[in-house]
């Protein structure tokens, strides 16, 4: 792993059910999370998804591409537009430093609005 390296792109089908079983998995119960009609009365064309979720995502497209003994020391992501039902979210990332085992990867995971999440991700890998 080196300084430059760039992550393959993955791409995620974002659906309802997903939106909504994570949000759950995740204890967050906030109505937007799986109320259509509850989410359009605060503004938001649909349910979308939740920050954890995201953060989930993030940390598996990281250590995928790490591999198995790979462990993630810090993930820092900063939310943009929303992920609705029948949004695809592609992930980008590419290698911002390789010191003493650890690697630090900035990851983009961006859906047809715009992005969608940025972020840094440190692992540790042996």
């Amino acid at each position: 792993m080196r300084v430059g390296d760039v992550l393959p792109e993955l791409s995620i089908a974002v659906t309802r059910t997903m939106i909504v079983a994570t949000a759950i998995a995740s204890r967050d119960f906030q109505d937007v999370h799986h109320d259509p009609a509850l989410a359009a009365e605060r503004g938001s064309p649909d349910i979308f998804m939740n920050i954890l979720t995201t953060n989930g995502i993030v940390g598996r497209y990281v250590t995928s591409w790490a591999g198995p003994a790979s462990v993630v020391k810090k993930l820092r992501i900063r939310l943009g537009v929303p992920n609705h039902p029948g949004d695809t979210m592609t992930l980008r990332g590419s290698v911002t430093a390789v010191d003493d085992g650890q690697v630090s990867v900035e990851v983009v995971g961006a859906n047809e609005r715009g992005p969608h999440v940025t972020g840094l991700v440190i692992v540790r890998v042996p």
